[in-house]
């Protein structure tokens, strides 16, 4: 089971250009609105047709702009869960599972539609309609209506997006155990970093309709190699920044001269440092430590913020630390210490 994807469709304010490899995966397109997400998705559903490229799954052309292959929605044995649920309101969930159902005999669409509503956990919700659900039950009729088809691939457009906290939770673990049994490729669209993280496999960063950074999770969020990337990962601190000479970096808007661990091979353009790995220090021993101007302070839910100055005029840093760790602080020491190990260095926008 694979996708393979290489299209470009022009779109009014940018192009829309994706080179994309997965296998039997759950792949996260993590990026902000408007930069491409659901368009992607929309053309490999065949909603949209791309200006040029190809389109693969599992070894079946989808689309292949120079052979003039477009096939209809309906062949190309895709999975959709918009962001809305999209359930035919004046159809019980029944009726929306079985309208996709196609060259089965009765008894073969009942046991599909009594299977797939158990393993939803929609029991006994079958004759409801989808005005007298909840919205994360709304989401998991969609789900079932879109796994009976037995697709090729799943692809979920912000599926979260219109759910309280708690519904969000619950769903995206139900969602989770889904996806793991699923055999093919998986397209989960999010703007949430962290739903990304804890879902998926492999993440493909899209900023302004390309995709900035693509790959094992784990190495995006710490090497993101692009401020595109570094952003849409959380990281809060980032800076223009040079290489001075030997290890050296100077960090243009933190106003500092920062000494890394080791450098990438091309030339750096930006350093950035997550909030969480900033710490506070008793003495400048240590090698990017600095004394400080407390900007602000803040009390966030479970954590306490700190906005810091490293120099006169310059761009305050976030420091971040749990409630646990401050209250261990005591006090606040005179010096905060940028590890080198945990600094962002960055060769592309």
């Amino acid at each position: 089971m694979a996708l393979d994807i290489d299209i470009i469709k022009r779109l009014p304010g940018f192009t829309l250009r994706v080179r994309l490899k997965a296998g039997d995966e759950i792949v996260g397109l993590l990026g902000a609105s408007g930069s491409g997400k659901s368009m992607t998705l929309r053309c490999i559903a065949g909603i949209e047709t791309p200006d040029e490229g190809v389109i693969i799954l599992n070894g079946r052309p989808l689309f292949d702009s120079e052979r003039k292959i477009n096939l209809p929605p309906r062949r190309r044995k895709t999975g959709y869960l918009f962001q809305s649920a999209a359930l035919f309101p004046n159809m019980t969930v029944e009726q929306n599972i079985l309208c996709v159902l196609k060259g089965k005999t009765r008894e073969e669409k009942r046991r599909a539609v009594e299977g797939v509503l158990s393993r939803m956990g929609l029991e006994g919700l079958g004759k409801r309609y989808p005005s007298e659900l909840s919205g994360g039950q709304k989401q998991r009729a969609a789900l079932a209506r879109i796994l009976v088809t037995q697709p090729d691939i799943i692809m979920l457009d912000e599926p979260f997006s219109a759910l309280d906290t708690y519904l969000r939770w619950q769903l995206e673990q139900e969602l989770a155990a889904v996806l793991r049994d699923f055999t093919g490729t998986s397209l989960f669209v999010s703007h949430n970093r962290d739903e990304v993280y804890r879902l998926c496999d492999s993440i493909a960063v899209l900023s302004g309709g390309q995709i900035a950074a693509s790959g094992d999770k784990w190495e995006i969020f710490n090497n993101p190699q692009s401020h595109s990337a570094c952003l849409l990962t959380g990281c809060k601190n980032i800076t223009p920044a040079r290489q001075t000479g030997g290890l050296s970096i100077a960090a243009t808007d933190w106003g500092v001269t920062l000494q890394a661990a080791a450098l990438p091979p091309e030339p750096v353009r930006y350093a950035g440092i997550r909030a969480h790995d900033i710490a506070f220090a008793d003495s400048p021993a240590l090698p990017n430590t600095f004394p400080y101007e407390l900007v602000e302070e803040m009390r966030d839910t479970f954590s306490y913020i700190f906005m810091v100055r490293l120099s006169p005029n310059a761009r305050p840093l976030r420091l971040e630390m749990s409630r646990e760790q401050y209250r261990a602080l005591g006090r606040l020491p005179p010096y905060v210490q940028l590890p080198p190990e945990k600094l962002l260095l960055l060769t592309r926008d």
